[in-house]
C-alpha cells in the first residue's frame, strides 16, 4: 500500500473524526474533494488510487485538479476554495506523519484561495414572503408540512441543514417560545418563535403526534428530507407565487435566501449586527456586515443624516456668436 492511503485513512478516522468530531456535512465534503482528487490523478497518471504516493500528488497536480474544478466541471471559485480547504486540511495533517516530504507539502499549502466577487445578497419582501407562504397546499399533508417549514425557516433564519434535522423535541411552545438546535460548527443556539409561527408548529405538532425524538419536518416515507428535495420543493412553491407576486419572478429563491431574508427583517427593525450574528449563528460579526452592504435603505437614512455642500450649477455659455448660433440649434 502507498504511503499516500493510510495518512487519508487516518485523516478521516483519527483527525476529523475522532479528535474533531466534524459533522457529517464537513466529513461528506471532505469525502467528495478527495475521490474527485484522487479520480484526477488517475487520469492524469494513470496510477490507481490504492497506489498513489504522496509525492505524486504535488502542487502542479493539485493546481491543475483546482483549474479543472472551475474548467471541466463549471464549479465556482466558492467551491473550488472549498475543496482547496479540504486538501489544505489533509496536507497539513501529512506534514506530522511525513516529514521528509516537508517542502512538498509546503509547495501544496501555499496555493492561495481564489478571489472573486461577492454578489449583493437577495432576500424577500414582505408582500413576497407572504405570497410564499400561501402557495403549498395546505388541504394535503406535505403540503401543511412545507407551510410550517416555510414558516420556521423565513421567521428564523435557520440554514436547510439545520431545518432537515431538527427533532421534535427541540421545539419548544410555552412561555419564551423558541427552537433549538445543533448548528454550523457544532454550536449550539436557540432562535425565537413569534405568534404566527407557534401557532402553525402546534397545529403541526399535534398532527404528526411524534415522538420527541423523531424528525419535526419528515419527508413522505418518513426518513429525512434531503437538501436538493428541500430546494425542488421550495421552486415549485415560488412558481405558484409568482401567479399572486409577479415579483417572485426576478428572484432566484433558495433557501439560503429565506435566510438571508430574516437577517434584512432583523436589520430594517434596527437590531445590532451583533445579536443578528448571535441569531443566524455566524462565527463572527464580519459576516453579518455583508447584510448592512446590501441594504440601501440604511445608506440613503445614513446619507440623510448628512449635510452635504451646497453649490449652485452653472451652465456653458459659449465665448463665440458662431458657437452660440450651433449651440442653438
Amino acid at each position: 500500500m502507498s504511503t499516500l492511503a493510510p495518512t487519508m485513512q487516518t485523516f478521516f478516522t483519527d483527525r476529523l473524526i475522532r479528535q474533531r468530531r466534524a459533522s457529517p456535512h464537513t466529513i461528506a465534503s471532505y469525502r467528495d474533494t478527495m475521490r474527485l482528487l484522487l479520480a484526477f490523478a488517475q487520469q492524469q497518471l494513470g496510477t490507481p488510487p490504492s497506489r498513489l504516493e504522496l509525492a505524486d500528488i504535488d502542487a502542479e497536480l493539485v493546481s491543475a485538479f483546482l483549474d479543472h474544478l472551475e474548467r471541466d466541471r463549471g464549479n465556482t471559485p466558492r467551491t473550488r476554495n472549498n475543496r482547496l480547504a479540504a486538501i489544505h486540511s489533509l496536507f497539513t495533517f501529512a506534514a506530522l506523519r511525513h516529514p521528509e516530504q516537508a517542502a512538498l507539502i509546503q509547495r501544496v499549502l501555499a496555493i492561495p484561495p481564489k478571489r472573486f466577487e461577492r454578489a449583493v445578497v437577495t432576500w424577500l419582501s414582505d408582500e413576497e414572503v407572504a405570497a410564499l407562504l400561501d402557495a403549498p397546499d395546505r388541504t394535503r399533508w406535505t403540503g401543511r408540512r412545507d407551510h410550517a417549514l416555510l414558516m420556521v425557516a423565513a421567521h428564523t433564519g435557520l440554514r436547510a441543514s439545520e431545518l432537515i434535522a431538527l427533532r421534535c423535541r427541540d421545539v419548544h411552545l410555552g412561555t419564551g417560545a423558541h427552537i433549538s438546535c445543533l448548528g454550523k460548527g457544532r454550536k449550539e443556539r436557540i432562535t425565537p418563535l413569534i405568534k404566527s409561527t407557534v401557532a402553525v408548529l402546534r397545529a403541526w405538532l399535534q398532527e404528526r403526534q411524534a415522538q420527541a425524538d423523531e424528525l419535526l419536518f419528515p419527508a413522505r416515507h418518513g426518513g429525512p428530507l434531503t437538501r436538493d428535495g428541500l430546494e425542488r420543493r421550495l421552486a415549485r412553491h415560488v412558481t405558484r407565487a409568482t401567479q399572486s407576486c409577479p415579483s417572485l419572478k426576478d428572484k432566484q429563491v433558495t433557501m439560503h435566501v429565506l435566510r438571508h431574508t430574516t437577517a434584512m427583517r432583523l436589520l430594517h427593525a434596527h437590531v445590532d449586527t451583533t445579536v443578528i450574528a448571535l441569531w443566524l449563528g455566524h462565527e463572527s460579526t464580519d459576516t453579518t456586515q455583508v447584510y448592512v452592504h446590501a441594504d440601501l435603505v440604511i445608506k440613503e437614512r445614513a446619507l440623510a443624516r448628512t449635510n452635504p455642500p451646497s453649490s449652485t450649477p452653472s451652465r456653458y455659455r459659449p465665448p463665440d456668436s458662431l458657437l452660440a448660433f450651433l449651440e442653438s440649434l
